[in-house]
């Protein structure tokens, strides 16, 4: 299976919007204190990255 570098960045792109999606969950419902907050804004970060990664998708 041949992956060029459009073809890893998507993947990178849906790697972290799960784990996004998975750090907000857990910052939201496991815990209740400060470090659940923590865990939400660590899950966005990774929202922002994946962005990144999908702008730089067909033109790297």
């Amino acid at each position: 299976m041949g992956m060029n570098k459009n073809t890893v960045l998507g993947w990178a792109t849906f790697l972290m919007i799960g784990m996004g999606v998975a750090l907000i969950l857990l910052g939201a419902y496991k815990y209740n204190d400060v470090a659940g907050w923590g865990f939400a804004t660590v899950g966005i970060g990774f929202f922002c990255i994946a962005w990144v990664f999908n702008a730089l998708k067909g033109r790297v």
